[in-house]
């Protein structure tokens, strides 16, 4: 269960604000049941790295976490199941019901899917990484898309996308609307997009899509790219070194 979005004012919440240190950071984001998690692992099978939201926030959940703590201290130990994890079925069937509940959900919880991804972030940019894709089902919601350029919505049709999801979770037609209407609508997330993956056709039709797309956003970094790069930050701390040894020398 990923239904968790940041407050307005999250990133003065974080403890990193920028990420002047960043590579090429590709957002990725969709609808629920959009099919966003195949084009994830479709990207990740042809090798590009993936940060994944959905398991930074499974994460932040796990028994005697910081974000377990506070969720348990704000909506109780009925949310537990016998093992003392959360039951993310219930805590999901009461915040999709209540958006007041949900949104406390969302200030609660975003801090530490907040330091969650940045740190997958940082760990992927110290082993080189030119290019990454940031998978975040809400990522407009979240207002994280100043982080990412360029932002690849994946989009089905409504008739599709509610089908898709009914047949998924086993739910009512109802509750599936629910679902799809607590996100913002996916018509708009592509209205936004700098890149459009349309998933309402064949997995084969996806994939020849993404391998169109791989092609164009894995292409040489900027110079600015570049130069927030691991490479290019060593690039210059070697070139300061060398000024620094020749100024010595004379």
């Amino acid at each position: 269960m990923y239904c968790c979005a940041y407050p307005e004012n999250w990133k003065t919440n974080c403890i990193f604000v920028d990420v002047g240190w960043r590579m090429r950071i590709i957002g990725l984001t969709g609808g629920i049941a959009s099919g966003k998690s195949t084009v994830s692992r479709e990207f990740q099978a042809i090798g590009i790295p993936v940060v994944d939201a959905d398991k930074v926030a499974h994460a932040a959940l796990k028994k005697g976490t910081g974000g377990w703590k506070k969720v348990v201290a704000t909506f109780g130990r009925d949310i537990l199941q016998e093992n003392g994890e959360v039951d993310r079925a219930q805590l999901g069937q009461i915040v999709f019901a209540d958006a007041s509940k949900r949104q406390l959900l969302n200030r609660t919880l975003a801090p530490y899917i907040g330091f969650g991804i940045y740190w997958e972030i940082a760990k992927l940019w110290l082993r080189g990484s030119r290019v990454i894709v940031l998978d975040v089902p809400l990522l407009f919601e979240a207002k994280m898309n100043w982080l990412t350029k360029p932002v690849i919505v994946v989009w089905v049709d409504p008739e599709t996308q509610l089908q898709r999801l009914v047949v998924r979770d086993g739910i009512s037609e109802e509750q599936a609307l629910n679902k799809i209407h607590s996100q913002f609508p996916l018509d708009s997330k592509r209205e936004r997009a700098d890149i459009v993956i349309d998933n309402s056709g064949s997995l084969e039709a996806t994939k020849e899509q993404i391998h169109d797309i791989s092609c164009q956003i894995t292409g040489p970094l900027t110079c600015k790219e570049y130069l927030r790069s691991r490479n290019g930050v060593l690039s210059i701390l070697g070139a300061v070194l060398v000024m620094i040894l020749g100024c010595t020398k004379h």
